[in-house]
């Protein structure tokens, strides 16, 4: 039996919008093997109701409907073999709801968006059918789909669905914790490190085996030539950009490579500014680019702050074109020692620049929203500047509150030396003066004697990976 892992929000809030009764039109959408088939079938099954399940493929829109009414005829006729020919989708439409008509049942059109582009004429069709057929029996009817520029677009004004759907559901990775499912015999570094590599991708943790090595799975996965995760990319970007695909696969790469204010990336583009700005905007609405501001750009300057960077918001993109993408020669040579030799060399800091930190700054957040924090900020981010960064920032402007947190992903405990370094920032970052200041460490290795006492004289929060993750849950 497939795992079911996690996902206890998204089936509340699906059971919430079935309990309202009558007919219901829900839009599920996520990039590419984030999990949404297998959760709208195991919401679907649990639900007691009938479905008719179809997953659309990009083909013609006669092979289209005759692939739907094939499904369609499985389901209500599973002896038959013959489905009957339907010459346009309302025809197939008004064969469909006759077969759910007085069922209660459950409609899933799953990849949409690819059935969609391959029939333009398709969603102005579903359209008729669910203001006169479908809402009217009280169907619930549920699309799915990973292009996500197109799904959010179907929501448009000018769409032929605008106003219909009844529900939306965005559906993310699953949270770091969950990763403790998938591989229990794993220490915490050991996940966060497949998190950094794999984020909250269901398809892609479950490739890991737990009784190797974090090394040699990465080995199995990303330097064999057969390795399935090699075409990814290219997949997932052409799921959510149909054009152009190779400068914004340029500007994936410079970001990756540690380059992260517009000015750095259009000088390795060798662009102007003003003609990256267009790349940029559509990689962020895309869910590919995340725009970070220091936190401590007051919320009055944050609109026209020009200290903004961009990173990649997608763990295993940041992974793949930080060291595979850059190393591809090396893999078709076969010369694998290499590669992973470099890999190794650099995926520690890697680790803990990337998702330690991420992780780190979400833990915050977390607490903040449990009221676990000294004080209740109204952001919570990073800070750099030329004199000082610092990993974690939680500000509230209102209240004069701040807490700097440093993280530290190193094999050795920590001493009062990083507790005292952290002191020596606060010069330097708190706004003004008259301000609390409260002070957070996130340690891999833990804390020494010397380091605990330091950190206790401060009132520091020390927080150890059994910590961070417990506290992510």
């Amino acid at each position: 039996m497939e795992r079911f892992i996690g996902r206890q929000r998204e089936l509340e809030e699906l059971n919430a919008v079935l309990s309202t009764g009558g007919a219901q039109f829900l839009l599920l959408y996520g990039r590419r093997r984030v999990g949404k088939t297998t959760l709208v079938l195991h919401w679907a099954e649990k639900t007691g109701r009938p479905f008719l399940y179809w997953v659309a493929t990009r083909d013609t829109p006669v092979r289209l409907r005759a692939d739907f009414s094939r499904t369609l005829w499985n389901w209500a006729y599973p002896e038959s073999r013959a489905a009957p020919l339907f010459h346009s989708w309302k025809e197939v439409f008004e064969a469909t709801a006759e077969l759910l008509k007085g069922r209660s049942a459950i409609l899933i059109m799953d990849e949409f968006s690819y059935a969609a582009e391959s029939d333009p004429s398709l969603p102005s069709s579903l359209q008729a059918a669910w203001d006169h057929l479908f809402r009217r029996q009280g169907c619930t009817v549920v699309l799915t789909g990973s292009q996500i520029g197109l799904m959010t677009r179907l929501m448009g004004y000018d769409a032929p669905l605008y106003g219909r759907f009844t529900a939306q559901l965005p559906v993310e990775p699953l949270p770091c914790p969950t990763l403790k499912e998938f591989l229990p015999r794993y220490s915490v570094a050991e996940r966060v490190a497949v998190y950094a590599v794999a984020g909250g991708i269901p398809a892609y943790v479950e490739r890991f085996n737990d009784r190797q090595s974090v090394g040699a799975n990465i080995q199995r996965l990303f330097v064999q030539r057969t390795g399935m995760f090699r075409s990814e990319p290219f997949l997932l970007i052409g799921d959510v950009i149909r054009r152009e695909t190779q400068t914004y696969e340029s500007v994936l790469k410079a970001v990756a490579s540690g380059l992260h204010t517009p000015a750095e990336i259009a000088k390795a583009l060798e662009v102007s500014s003003s003609y990256l700005s267009s790349y940029l905007r559509q990689l962020e609405s895309l869910h590919l680019l995340e725009r970070r501001l220091p936190a401590t750009v007051a919320p009055e300057k944050r609109g026209t702050s020009r200290k903004s960077r961009y990173y990649l918001a997608d763990p295993y993109l940041r992974f793949y074109f930080r060291f595979i993408a850059t190393n591809l020669n090396l893999i078709e040579q076969e010369l694998n020692d290499v590669l992973w030799q470099r890999i190794g060399e650099q995926f520690r800091a890697f680790v803990g620049l990337t998702a330690f930190e991420d992780l780190c700054r979400e833990w915050t957040l977390v607490q903040a929203r449990r009221g676990k924090l000294s004080f209740a900020p109204e952001r919570v981010g990073s800070h750099w500047a030329k004199d000082a960064q610092v990993d974690v920032v939680a500000i509230n402007w209102q209240e004069r509150a701040i807490l700097l947190g440093e993280c530290k992903w190193g094999t050795e405990p920590i001493g009062r030396s990083v507790i005292r370094g952290l002191q020596e920032k606060a010069g330097r970052v708190v706004p003004d003066e008259g301000w609390q200041v409260h002070y957070a460490v996130f340690a891999r290795a833990g804390f020494s004697t010397s380091g605990r006492s330091a950190g206790k004289a401060v009132g520091a929060e020390l927080v150890e990976l059994d910590r961070l993750e417990e506290g992510l849950k």
